[in-house]
């Protein structure tokens, strides 16, 4: 795991731009605390920071092969969980190999196949390859987009990296977003390839860019596909637990310490449940962790969306798969921290308003970094297996918009609601969101035959796994990067994510209950507590005392008149939202503090240009 970056320039020699390099290079320093390295020659200069995870000697980037027709080299970052048996294939065919890394592995592949390299990776990965031979760079990204990938083309060339702030650190990009780039920040609809920054743009998952002198080529190597599913029942359930047993195995490999993410939900528990037992085998023993909040157990108060607390089924697998475990315990002081803000603002570049959720999965990440390199979540069985409340809201069902965002709106209120009245009208989320409504379905394949409800929850599943779950994915990438954890996400194996979304939505909920697939397949696992449990999303602190803190640094920012955030957010309801008695249980009021909060320390940080014309 690691932090790419680069720049590609025909019309100049790069190797005379060092310093512009380093800085977009150092700007990765946090998601490859281990090693650096440089590497130019003509019209192409890479950067790389590494996090040692496999072959910790020899893994050293960029990596490059010199052939007679020019030299080959790349920058990786992420895992190929297949590279053990691409190794072989190339051995046979010739290849010869220096180090036991997968980085190599890759680099072999790449010069054996060309971009379709990309087809016959297993894993999570994003990587470019600058090929001499050809005078061309390639960009490759992983099918379901777990590792970040910008771009940003100029006139003679592009600029890349993992994240928006290695590609802004080049004294070629200026830090703008006009409104489309507003509109991204404020709705939660994840436009494929939108990068908010103007002039950015992501790689999208499943694709593979190249840039040559004739300009720039996409193309789509993977893409969740309609298909027919024929197996019966048992048979889907055998093939679920085969398939998990064999993805669980591979992403256990590494050099370094590893654990388990255990929040005491289905997902999370039976992943912790398989790595236990087979590591196991090899007379190991899983760490897991789980965040908890100071007096949240004992003091819980359920609502519509979290009906228990975490802990007592997070024990309850523990003790049951034996699992080394340790509960990360955070204040609300620590949650409401400015620092702590700033971090999961420099971390993310933007102002994405998750609040206590960013500041809570930064501090588990920074304390399991102290003990471990490498960890597994459960992050995307939702989406894979149908678990979230809106597959069984019917009025998220019959919605002609993102089913999420039925949920949301009625339990966190209205994302534009800190904005000002003539901010919301230029903006006109609605229009923005029913806009990207229409696009994302517009492709989704029925199936001949296909009921009108089981095509209505193919595209609830469709939306799911190629819009919502990249939100998560980028969230949960930025805050363990951050402190160079490397987080894997077994469920968002392609295998699996192809085999669970053709199954028709009868069989996901032959039992009436949300992700009936994953229980059934994996009930040997699991503590019958955890096997009944209702779903519940990431927790979130009921503490009043980061409420109260929100309102102090909001009062306290009421008395900057100045400030430019005062150009989007409406400073009356900020006003309002600092003089409120906010209930414990009520997330909408306390959300738009964390708005306003966000935005404020964003502009602070980043002196953005922003064009609302």
């Amino acid at each position: 795991m690691c932090g790419i970056t680069g720049w590609v320039s025909f019309d100049r020699d790069l190797a005379t731009e060092s310093t512009a390099l380093d800085a977009m290079t150092e700007t990765m320093a946090c998601r490859g605390p281990d090693d650096r390295g440089t590497w130019a020659q003509g019209p192409a200069a890479l950067g790389h920071r590494r996090l040692a995870i496999i072959d910790l000697p020899g893994g050293r980037q960029p990596m490059s092969v010199d052939t007679p027709e020019g030299t080959v080299a790349l920058v990786y970052s992420g895992e190929a969980y297949n590279f053990t048996e691409l190794r072989r294939q190339l051995t046979d065919r010739g290849h010869r190999f220096t180090t036991d890394s997968d980085t190599e592995v890759v680099l072999h592949a790449y010069l054996e196949w060309g971009d379709a390299v990309a087809e016959r990776l297993n894993g999570m990965y994003a990587f470019a390859v600058w090929d001499g031979r050809r005078h061309q760079l390639v960009m490759i990204r992983d099918r379901m987009g777990i590792k970040p990938f910008y771009y940003h083309p100029t006139p003679d060339g592009v600029l890349f990296g993992s994240e928006p702030k290695a590609i802004l650190a080049n004294p070629l990009v200026r830090p703008r977003v006009a409104l489309d780039g507003l509109r991204e920040m404020f709705t939660m609809v994840k436009t494929p390839g939108h990068a908010v920054w103007d002039g950015m743009r992501e790689v999208e998952p499943g694709t593979v860019v190249t840039v040559d002198r004739d300009g720039l080529r996409t193309r789509v190597y993977w893409r969740l596909e309609t298909r027919p599913h024929t197996d019966d029942r048992d048979t889907t359930i055998t093939t679920v637990r085969s398939l998990l047993d064999d993805i669980v195995r591979r992403q256990l490999v590494a050099d370094v310490p590893r654990c388990t993410l255990l929040s005491g939900g289905l997902d999370s528990s039976v992943m912790t449940a398989l790595a236990a037992r087979q590591l196991a085998e090899h007379g190991e023993k899983v760490r897991s962790f789980a965040v908890d909040f100071v007096g949240q157990t004992d003091n819980f108060v359920a609502d519509e969306l979290r009906g228990t607390p975490d802990t007592p089924f997070v024990h309850d697998v523990a003790r049951l798969a034996r699992t080394d475990h340790q509960d990360i315990v955070l204040d609300a002081q620590s949650l409401a921290d400015p620092a702590v803000r700033e971090k999961v603002i420099r971390a993310r570049d933007l102002p994405v308003g998750m609040g206590d959720m960013d500041a809570s999965l930064l501090l588990l990440f920074r304390a399991i970094r102290d003990q471990s390199t490498v960890a597994l979540s459960g992050e995307s069985a939702d989406e894979v297996f149908g678990g979230y409340l809106q597959f069984f809201d019917e009025e998220a069902r019959r919605a002609d918009t993102f089913p999420w965002l039925v949920r949301f709106g009625r339990d966190f209120g209205d994302d534009a609601g800190v904005l000002r009245a003539d901010v919301a009208k230029t903006l006109d989320l609605d229009g923005y969101i029913a806009d990207g409504y229409r696009s994302a379905v517009a492709d989704i394949h029925r199936l001949d035959g296909e009921s009108d409800f089981e095509y209505r929850m193919r595209q609830i599943c469709h939306l799911h796994l190629t819009r919502f779950v990249r939100i998560l994915l980028d969230r949960k990438d930025r805050m363990s990067m951050a402190v160079g954890l490397e987080v894997r996400v077994p469920y968002c194996d392609h295998r699996l994510v192809e085999y669970v979304y053709n199954t028709p939505w009868s069989l996901k909920s032959f039992d009436g209950r949300e992700k009936s697939l994953l229980r059934e397949a994996t009930a040997d696992l699991l503590p019958r507590s955890v096997y009944d449990r209702v779903k519940s999303p990431y927790p979130s602190t009921q503490d009043p005392r980061y409420a109260r803190a929100l309102q102090d640094q909001a009062a306290e920012l009421l008395t900057r008149s100045s400030h430019p955030v005062f150009d989007l957010v409406d400073r009356e309801r900020i006003r309002e939202a600092v003089e409120r008695d906010t209930p414990v249980s009520t997330q909408a009021p306390r959300r738009g503090l964390e708005r306003a909060l966000d935005l404020a320390q964003w502009l602070d940080l980043y002196s953005p240009e922003l064009n609302l014309s």
